[in-house]
């Protein structure tokens, strides 16, 4: 069996993030900068939207931050979905001890030991379906495919005040099965049957959809819970059901430092206060609500 064209490149890849988007890039994989030390993009980049494998928008990133970290998007644009386990709050292992045992996650392409002592587990993204990415935060394990990104070896960022470095583990040349996905988050986080409820999704432009998510991914402390209510507006403008919207501004909020009780309870806000003939606490509503009905983008930058 060949082997996967992405793990000799993995194999070989530098210790120097830039050598590293470099190296990808040129095997087709596109890549952008995220800030030193972190998971946020840079300053006035629109994150894994602005992706490339184009060499000269890759040289110009890193000559303007030497020592910015790498980021790769996940899902179709890159070819490659992640299983990332967590270990804050919630020791992702077991689950991920249990997923194994239960057949939903075969052999990786790679396995990637992460800075606060996680892992991330690299296969190829499946052709022709969409995969977006999930959190299943009970069971420590999220999903990274469509609408999201990882954090890439050889970048470090900071934990507990020490700069610390993703590291490959392990490379299967050998390993072709991709994950389904679906699947795998129906056994990790299994809903109760859905109520029947007076909202009902209607069709919506996932380009959109992604720009909104990725301006998130950007926001800045002192802009965080007012920009996140603003883009769950704005999904409900795109038809996302309230689960929906969770699910894809879960990963790029938390990234910039929300709390899971701040997101759940502003995007809830958000489809409460656009959504009249939803159940309404007393709480939403009066003068409050009419000012956030009015509210524009958050200090009118646009996505």
């Amino acid at each position: 069996m060949a082997a996967h064209p992405l793990v000799p490149v993995f194999r070989s890849l530098s210790s120097d993030p830039a050598d590293a988007a470099r190296q990808l890039a040129g095997a087709g994989v596109p890549v952008f900068a995220c800030v030193p030390g972190g998971k946020r993009p840079l300053p006035a980049s629109r994150g894994f939207l602005d992706a490339t494998d184009n060499s000269a928008a890759i040289e110009s990133w890193w000559r303007l931050m030497p020592t910015a970290n790498l980021a790769i998007p996940t899902g179709r644009a890159s070819g490659l979905v992640v299983v990332d386990v967590d270990v804050h709050g919630v020791n992702g292992f077991d689950a991920l001890r249990h997923a194994r045992d239960a057949g939903l996650l075969p052999r990786p392409l790679m396995v990637v030991r992460t800075p606060s002592g996680g892992m991330h587990l690299y296969y190829p993204a499946r052709q022709n379906v969409e995969q977006r990415s999930w959190q299943a935060a009970k069971a420590g394990i999220d999903f990274r495919g469509d609408g999201g990104y990882i954090i890439a070896p050889p970048s470090r960022v900071r934990v507990d005040g020490v700069l610390r470095a993703y590291e490959v583990a392990e490379l299967h040349a050998d390993a072709s099965a991709s994950v389904d996905a679906a699947r795998l988050r129906s056994f990790l986080d299994p809903r109760p049957p859905e109520r029947a409820r007076a909202f009902r999704p209607t069709l919506f432009h996932a380009d959109a959809v992604d720009r909104i998510v990725s301006w998130v991914g950007t926001l800045m402390e002192g802009e965080r819970n007012r920009g996140l209510f603003w883009a769950a507006c704005r999904l409900v403008e795109q038809g996302l059901a309230p689960a929906d919207a969770l699910d894809v501004l879960r990963s790029p909020a938390g990234a910039v430092g929300l709390s899971e009780r701040e997101v759940v309870t502003t995007v809830r806000s958000a489809y409460r206060t656009t959504q009249p003939e939803l159940p309404r606490p007393a709480s939403m509503s009066g003068p409050s609500v009419r000012r956030d009905r009015q509210r524009a983008a958050p200090g009118g930058r646009g996505l």
